[in-house]
């Protein structure tokens, strides 16, 4: 019994100097549908208001595992040629919270080749706590660390900025997000900066024949201090109605997905990633679901649903 308190403690320990010290942004499976969270740019591709909403609990059965809420919404306006987009967003991990908003704002440029490039800038204003009295650093509660005497609360603001163009069949984008440098401080009163996230985005979608679509897409994440890690991402369409997936990813996970296009305007999909680390033996797995619906679509008629 000790050993397992000794063991869940540390969990959360790790886990909330992770945030405190990297304040690496939140993880998404299903990146191809929150797109707007690591690239502004993307506020208004779909040609529709588009609004989704995507939970993601990682590490399932750890104590302090990242939990992550995020709901976006985002339209075009003035013929097309602008988007806007909303985000709101609630990270939890550890003893850590991080909830805030970002507003995107992208100027899209119409190609001859019947493609879209668009230029985007997001704005983001978060809340950042950590509840450190709450942490027991022993099975006694004898410790008396000065580092876990109080709690952290701040409000931080930052800046991202993004360029991104698609087609029917392609997309690529490239993006840098937390671009000012924010001080953040612990309990001690030491500071540290959240380092400039690089993204870079693409995918393809093969018509293999009437009835069958295969879309591989990419993602490769940078940042300061960390490893590059990329998700690779295959996914087979049927009829335009259901995918079937698996995702690779190089910090040695991998995952399954399904989705399922309900109607024109309804779209849900579920990830499940499972961990090839010795991490495995102590969690069921990371689950991520997500439901995205579409105004302005005609319910009586069945429209080829857009990839991206």
């Amino acid at each position: 019994m000790k050993r397992t308190y000794i063991y869940i403690t540390f969990i959360i320990q790790v886990l909330s100097c992770s945030a405190a010290l990297a304040q690496q942004d939140a993880m998404y499976s299903q990146y191809m549908f929150n797109t707007m969270a690591i690239n502004p740019a993307y506020a208004g591709s779909r040609n529709v208001v588009s609004a989704t909403a995507l939970y993601r609990s990682q590490w399932t059965g750890i104590a302090g595992a990242p939990k992550t809420f995020t709901f976006t919404i985002d339209a075009p306006v003035s013929d097309k040629k602008i988007g806007l987009g909303l985000q709101l967003f609630n990270d939890k991990l550890g003893i850590t919270r991080n909830t805030g908003v970002s507003a995107s704002y992208a100027y899209r440029i119409r190609m001859s080749d019947q493609g879209t490039l668009a230029l985007g800038i997001q704005g983001t204003a978060a809340q950042y706590r950590a509840d450190f009295t709450s942490v027991a650093l022993d099975p006694y509660g004898t410790s008396n660390d000065a580092a876990f005497r109080d709690n952290v609360n701040q409000v931080n603001f930052n800046a991202g900025f993004g360029a991104y163009y698609n087609s029917d069949r392609f997309y690529v984008g490239l993006s840098a997000m937390e671009l000012l440098s924010n001080e953040y401080y612990n309990t001690t009163g030491t500071p540290y900066n959240p380092a400039v996230h690089l993204f870079l985005a693409a995918g393809y979608v093969f018509k293999l024949n009437d009835d069958f679509n295969l879309k591989p897409s990419v993602l490769v994440k940078g940042v300061k201090g960390a490893p590059v890690q990329a998700d690779g991402d295959l996914a087979l369409w049927i009829k335009d109605v259901i995918a079937v997936g698996a995702t690779y990813r190089t910090n040695a996970d991998v995952g399954a997905t399904v989705q399922l296009q309900v109607s024109p305007q309804i779209r849900i999909g579920y990830q499940y990633d499972y961990s090839t680390t010795k991490l495995q033996n102590y969690n069921s797995g990371s689950h991520e679901i997500m439901l995205r619906y579409e105004f302005g679509r005609n319910r009586d008629r069945i429209l080829t649903p857009r990839y991206f």
